[in-house]
């Protein structure tokens, strides 16, 4: 029936695979491979299916002791060869090339095979960038939600400052009924700072809106402190762990870890988003969008809440330049902190706990302006957003502080 071939043991197969996964997943990286424990378990399935196959029907022995040799042939050769053509390209090629040459093949394929190339990610634990990174349009969209609270606000104060004139109904209060179509209703109305928020569909949870400013320090400092992970550490006491886990070469993505203290009793809270920044310089404009994603590096910690709901997009405008005091600011937020207090606690705290983040926000930038603490400058590293954004490799070391201690305040919720 078969061709005579080099007679090997069906337990080759297991070799090999666990050969191969050993190295790929070389100084410690995560495998593309399943570990050596699941292989083994799946090798002791298939002998044991073999086993019970063969004792109810005898007279199959032969055939399929002659089918799983000639598999394990098969497939220990097919292994073989990937893994000579690995190490072949590995010492042609830098990682980088590498990295370039299998997001090419990646993306021919994936236009053939999306659903295959969904359920082979899945199972190698590849993050897929073309599906998870921030869009251009995302960018792009969030700028023009920008442009349109700055002209609302500057009618609304042309208004304020002729309110004692006779006039013709003003435009500023038929673009300020567009907020309240849009369901927007105002929580917080203070000088440089307003806070608006509307219901989420299909929950009870609110989407939160601010527009403010800020005169007494740079955008430039202000977007960074945003950005910067290690200085975070050191200006937000409620942060666990904060790490970038990849990035995406193309458009200057990252994924992002992120561990905070929620207020006692509750757990602390984790999140994975993916986010992208970029500064156009033409129409003086900075932009950070980020949300919720799922990374196979990141498995869920029973020790915190998964976060899977979060989004937040900031828009920053400059008043003259980047490096002169004085900016606008839009802060678009909303997320699930899967609490089980009542709805009427969970938007109290989010509602007084975005101006005290902010707050915090704005004291590390002045901190950092006025001490001169070293903040790595994202704006010099990134292109105009036709292309996207590129960001410099950076270490990011887990912080050390304990997870929970319960001396939260009740109202100090993170909103990035």
């Amino acid at each position: 029936m078969f061709h005579p071939l080099q007679w090997r043991p069906p337990s080759g197969i297991y070799s090999y695979y666990v050969n191969s996964s050993r190295l790929i997943s070389y100084q410690g990286k995560r495998s593309l491979w399943p570990s050596e424990k699941a292989l083994k378990g799946r090798y002791l399935w298939l002998l044991t299916w073999l086993q019970k196959a063969t004792e109810q029907c005898p007279r199959q022995k032969s055939l399929l002791s002659l089918l799983a040799n000639q598999c394990s042939y098969v497939t220990g050769q097919r292994v073989r060869r990937a893994q000579q053509i690995g190490q072949l390209y590995n010492n042609i090629y830098s990682e980088r090339t590498r990295r370039s040459l299998f997001s090419s093949l990646w993306r021919k394929f994936q236009g053939r095979h999306a659903n295959a190339c969904k359920l082979m990610a899945a199972l190698t634990g590849v993050f897929l960038w073309e599906e998870e990174r921030i869009k251009e349009e995302e960018l792009k969209r969030s700028a023009e939600e920008m442009k349109r609270m700055e002209e609302i606000n500057r009618l609304i104060q042309e208004e304020n400052e002729e309110e004692n004139q006779p006039r013709e109904p003003a435009p500023g209060k038929e673009m300020a009924s567009d907020l309240e179509e849009q369901n927007w209703e105002m929580v917080m109305d203070k000088k440089n700072f307003k806070l608006w928020r509307r219901p989420v569909e299909g929950s009870h949870l609110y989407q939160y809106r601010v527009f403010g400013t800020y005169t007494d320090v740079t955008p430039r400092q202000f977007f960074n402190v945003q950005l910067d992970t290690e200085y975070r550490k050191k200006w937000d006491s409620l942060v666990i762990k904060l790490e970038v886990i990849e990035r995406d070469q193309d458009t200057g993505s990252e994924v992002v870890h992120w561990v905070t203290h929620f207020p006692y009793p509750m757990y602390s809270r984790d999140y994975v988003y993916v986010r992208r920044y970029n500064v156009d310089r033409d129409n003086n404009l900075m932009v950070l969008v980020s949300r919720a994603v799922e990374h196979p590096g990141v498995p869920e910690n029973p020790e915190f809440v998964r976060v899977h709901n979060y989004e937040s997009q900031m828009v920053i405008r400059p008043h003259k330049s980047f490096d002169e005091n004085g900016f606008d600011y839009l802060l678009t937020y909303s997320d699930n902190p899967q609490t089980v207090f009542p709805r009427y606690c969970v938007n109290w705290m989010v509602s007084s706990g975005m101006p005290d983040f902010l707050e915090k926000l704005h004291t590390a930038a002045l901190k950092a302006k006025n001490m001169e603490i070293a903040v790595r400058d994202y704006i010099s590293s990134t292109k105009p957003i036709e292309c996207g954004g590129t960001s410099e490799e950076k270490a990011s070391v887990p912080s050390q502080e304990p997870k929970r201690d319960g001396t939260c305040s009740p109202i100090q919720i993170d909103f990035f």
